[in-house]
């Protein structure tokens, strides 16, 4: 820190690092130091910018309670600074809305997803990788309270954007084994059998021939090794399972 500001490119860049090594002990340890220097030195864009990460490292660690604090306060952070209408308020609302679906409270997320919604698509190009971890997300969250057609309709819209941006592919894969699981939650497994194995050749196919086999690469396989193991394919799972692993540990 110098002369009271804070370079958020320096706090983003070693929490990267940190998550790189699936180190999230240092990675929590290193937001909580700099949530506590942004609100001694009161700057709110800072602390709200700490505070989205944070809900998002909480919810991968299954903190739930410290989760839903940080969507507590981050929402009135908003609100304090008088932001509700700009892009930075709505990554909040997704964030906030994406905590509130991890924990099973989908009925509370809607209403912050759709606020995201509405000013994503005023404000942000349609290609944007943002619109497309938008319509994911909600999709899932319209999946848990059976309102299938409309989560289709946005899984087709995260491809349609993520397909054409650096990385996308892989949110691409886990997309298409969302549409795996929300054909089953919708029509049971026997009869959803044909299209969730056509899903996962789709998904399978991305992360095979995906090259940048980084951090981010072994955490979606992480993400997506799970899945593949529900549906009974174990090899793959393990596959995936000790790619990130090797990953992890060559980092």
């Amino acid at each position: 820190m110098a002369n009271g500001c804070i370079s958020t490119e320096r706090i983003l860049n070693k929490l990267d690092e940190y998550l790189n090594k699936n180190d999230y002990d240092s990675a929590l340890k290193h937001l909580l130091y700099w949530l506590s220097e942004a609100q001694l030195s009161g700057l709110g864009n800072i602390e709200l910018l700490v505070r989205n990460e944070l809900m998002g490292l909480y919810r991968k660690l299954g903190k739930e309670q410290e989760a839903l604090q940080c969507v507590t306060a981050a929402l009135e952070k908003t609100e304090e600074m008088q932001i509700q209408k700009q892009v930075g308020a709505a990554t909040t609302f997704l964030n906030c809305a994406t905590v509130y679906k991890a924990f099973n409270m989908p009925q509370k997320a809607l209403p912050l997803f759709e606020k995201a919604k509405e000013i994503y698509e005023s404000e942000l190009e349609p290609s944007d990788s943002r619109l497309g971890g938008l319509y994911n997300n909600m999709a899932l969250a319209l999946v848990d309270l059976e309102r299938y057609k409309e989560a289709s309709e946005l899984y087709d819209k995260a491809v349609s954007v993520m397909s054409s941006i650096e990385y996308g592919m892989l949110e691409v894969a886990i997309t298409y084994l969302n549409m795996a699981s929300a054909k089953e939650a919708e029509i049971g497994l026997l009869d959803a059998e044909e299209t969730i194995s056509h899903y996962l050749k789709k998904a399978e196919q991305i992360l095979e021939n995906f090259d940048k086999r980084d951090g981010y690469y072994a955490f979606v396989c992480e993400k997506c090794a799970s899945v593949f193991g529900y549906y009974g394919y174990f090899n793959y799972e393990k596959q995936l399972i000790e790619r990130a692993k090797r990953i992890y540990e060559g980092a």
